[in-house]
């Protein structure tokens, strides 16, 4: 399923993009995702994370249409337990710490004003989730000791969404032409997979065993952040 996902992106690429790449404008936003629908019933916790964007195509005044790629990156849950560094090693101890996260990456289709100090925008998306539970061994120093991918899955999203970007300059500057605050929200409806959640992985007498959730995976999300129109930034 992953690599099916991947030969369609690169599929995609060659398609919307024949030249070389040139990336128009991009954006960084900080990201609120709220699980809706069978997600929220298994998992009813707010995730955060930041996603970004490169815009590949930009709108005109004849075709107000911009064509991307989107990816983001939603942390729902984590645990941390303090643990001897091992039974023969009891007087040494270590952070042990497990993430929940999912990774989303889209091909992104905006439509929207291309002149104003406030410009409205609607989007949409298609691509893919990839959801994993993570544990990590870190040192008092919160160096990274060891780690290891306890649970993945895969899931196929798409959805669409609405927003405004707000000028915040309109000089050129270097390798900037215009900066703008870029405020949207977005319903994504996800297929389903299987994951972890908090409490969902159990340590006993050194066995460690799964309580596995599945379930579709739809969320909404609210972004705040930049976007920024580049003179020129080659790929």
């Amino acid at each position: 399923m992953k690599k099916l996902f991947l030969i369609l992106i690169v599929a995609a690429f060659v398609i919307l993009f024949p030249k070389s790449l040139s990336a128009q404008s991009g954006s960084l936003n900080f990201t609120s995702a709220f699980p809706m629908g069978e997600f929220k019933n298994n998992l009813d916790k707010t995730g955060f994370g930041i996603g970004g964007s490169f815009m590949f195509w930009l709108p005109t005044s004849d075709l107000p249409v911009s064509v991307g790629l989107n990816i983001g990156f939603i942390n729902y849950g984590n645990e941390l337990r303090r643990e001897p560094f091992s039974s023969t090693i009891p007087d040494v101890t270590v952070d042990v710490e497990r993430s929940n996260n999912l990774v989303n990456f889209h091909l992104l289709f905006q439509v929207g004003a291309t002149s104003g100090v406030v410009r409205p925008y609607a989007e949409a998306l298609f691509g893919g989730s990839y959801l994993f539970t993570e544990t990590q061994i870190l040192s008092r120093g919160n160096d990274e000791v060891a780690s290891s991918t306890n649970f993945d899955d895969f899931a196929w999203s798409y959805g669409g969404g609405a927003g405004f970007l707000i000028q915040l300059t309109d000089n050129e500057m270097g390798d900037f032409s215009s900066i703008f605050l870029d405020i949207k929200a977005r319903y994504l409806f996800g297929s389903s997979a299987e994951y972890l959640k908090e409490g969902s992985v159990r340590i006993n007498n050194g066995r460690v065993s799964y309580d596995v959730s599945k379930s579709k995976t739809d969320m909404l999300t609210a972004q705040i952040g930049v976007t920024a129109y580049f003179n020129s930034i080659s790929f």
